[in-house]
């Protein structure tokens, strides 16, 4: 496979990496400190990832404990996590703030489930845009006689079956999401 390939096979990464961040942020009914990956802290005037200014740790399944470093950003990232759109309201005891996760209702977890289908859909999107910026790309080459025609048609075709194997993926992680958000 020649260099094109690469370029575009590393954008399809890029993408699926993305959307597995994505779907780590969406909460399925236990702890899990990555959903507070998107929240940033006012940290002294700078918006600061919460891991960074404390730690996080899972006592319990249901459970997770953020222990600032600095017990004066308590009420900070109390604010930022009442702020978020994590639904859930922390306990701040003034030394660390706990996140208590109830399990999710059935009406909670369609909701979430329509999100995973709606972040599928949008790197699905992103690969076929990726697929028709490398199309154009192959005939610029074909038109500057650098490809020729069967070179052409090659090359569509590989980045076609490129693309079906990132969307079938991206099908995959959605259902794996899926399946653990409908876990009780």
């Amino acid at each position: 496979m020649s260099n094109e390939y690469v370029v575009y096979q590393g954008k399809i990464a890029k993408t699926l990496e993305v959307l597995k961040r994505e779907f780590a942020t969406i909460r399925a009914g236990r702890a899990n400190a990555a959903v507070l990956d998107r929240i940033a802290v006012d940290y002294y005037g700078t918006p600061t990832p919460i891991n960074q200014i404390g730690s996080v740790s899972t006592p319990e399944p249901q459970t997770l404990v953020i222990q600032p470093w600095d017990a004066s950003a308590l009420k900070q990232i109390e604010k930022a996590i009442s702020a978020s759109d994590l639904g859930i309201h922390p306990q701040n005891d003034g030394k660390v703030i706990r996140l208590s996760f109830p399990q999710l209702t059935e009406e909670r977890r369609k909701e979430l489930i329509k999100q995973v289908s709606k972040y599928a859909e949008e790197a699905k999107v992103a690969v076929r845009n990726i697929r028709r910026e490398a199309n154009e790309d192959f005939k610029a080459q074909k038109k500057k006689s650098e490809m020729t025609e069967d070179d052409l048609r090659d090359a569509e075709s590989d980045m076609q079956n490129i693309v079906k194997k990132a969307e079938k993926d991206i099908d995959g992680l959605a259902a794996k999401k899926e399946k653990e958000l409908l876990e009780v």
